[in-house]
């Protein structure tokens, strides 16, 4: 990669994980230079050896000696979090994982109001879960749809609206809301789903009615990138591909691509026994659509279930 004065470096959080990985070798294709904000640099290095740098960063809500790379970036990207499906969750465990997001989303921000040459655009990751887990919904929402009122649309607000205080200081923002990210990776959601059906043990989580907002890792890289490229990207973005379905669709779905009956339904509390409140997200899933990155003219690359099933499974 060139280094000239004229490369635009993207500072990224989170990089070694899964969209991380994804975004940063997209960047890269792009010719852009990656900063990578990591609490170990050196494993960070060892999984993402191609970026331009590597800064040892930890969340917190000031800025450390980390900040000073922030100024003249093109843009940062704040991906950086635990994930709700690692261990049974509580309320407070979740709340607990939100502060620390915020503190680390704060600290970002200000870096970013002190810097002499601010970044042009902060994307910041959130989740469909704006939306809200109340009960079963056939409701359409998209961008313009207001914040849930249950704990996680109330949770997920917090993060969203300290990172989108960054535009307080002419930093645009995004805000990403990803679905259920489809990807090939060992031990990810959809692995586990297939070796589940592949052992002939696939189904539905009952009630199967409620809708799975999905989205292919590919659209992920892509509409993150979109986000950073397309001045017109700002406030939330829906991460999800339009081709949405049901449970009980997705599932016969993922049955066929994997030449497996889809049979044995799982109920809601048995879901709930292993995962506790996060199975709200697969229990009360919404029915998100990417109105944003439609009207805008964003291309899906896996716009349909049966395509992006195909496309992964194959590399399983």
């Amino acid at each position: 990669m060139s280094n000239s004065s004229d490369t635009k470096r993207v500072i990224v959080t989170g990089a070694t994980g899964l969209i991380g990985s994804a975004l940063c070798a997209a960047l890269q294709q792009r010719g852009y230079a990656v900063v990578v904000f990591s609490r170990d640099p050196d494993a960070a290095r060892a999984k993402l050896p191609d970026a331009a740098a590597y800064v040892a960063w930890q969340p917190s809500e000031t800025p450390g000696s980390w900040a000073g790379h922030l100024d003249g970036a093109y843009g940062v990207v704040h991906l950086a979090g635990g994930s709700l499906f690692t261990g049974r969750q509580t309320e407070d465990s979740v709340r607990t994982e939100t502060a620390s997001r915020v503190q680390a989303i704060h600290g970002l921000v200000t870096a970013m109001a002190q810097a002499t040459n601010k970044p042009q655009v902060f994307i910041s990751a959130s989740s469909v879960g704006a939306y809200g887990y109340a009960g079963f919904s056939d409701a359409e929402y998209t961008e313009e749809s207001p914040a849930g009122e249950d704990f996680w649309g109330r949770d997920s607000a917090k993060w969203e609206e300290a990172a989108l205080t960054a535009q307080q200081h002419g930093v645009r923002t995004v805000v990403l809301r990803p679905g259920y990210v489809l990807a090939a990776q060992p031990g990810g959601g959809l692995a586990q789903q297939v070796a589940q059906f592949r052992r002939g043990f696939g189904g539905p989580v009952l009630p199967g009615r409620q809708w799975s907002p999905w989205v292919h890792l590919a659209d992920v890289a892509g509409l993150a990138l979109f986000a950073l490229e397309d001045a017109r990207v700002q406030g939330p973005l829906n991460v999800v591909a339009p081709g949405i379905v049901r449970n009980r669709e997705f599932s016969r779905l993922l049955g066929q691509a994997v030449g497996k009956p889809s049979w044995l339904p799982v109920p809601g509390f048995a879901l709930r026994m292993g995962l506790g409140i996060a199975a709200d997200i697969i229990v009360h899933g919404r029915r998100v659509i990417p109105a944003k990155a439609l009207a805008l003219g964003y291309a899906f690359q896996y716009p349909t279930l049966p395509a992006a099933l195909r496309d992964l499974i194959s590399q399983m």
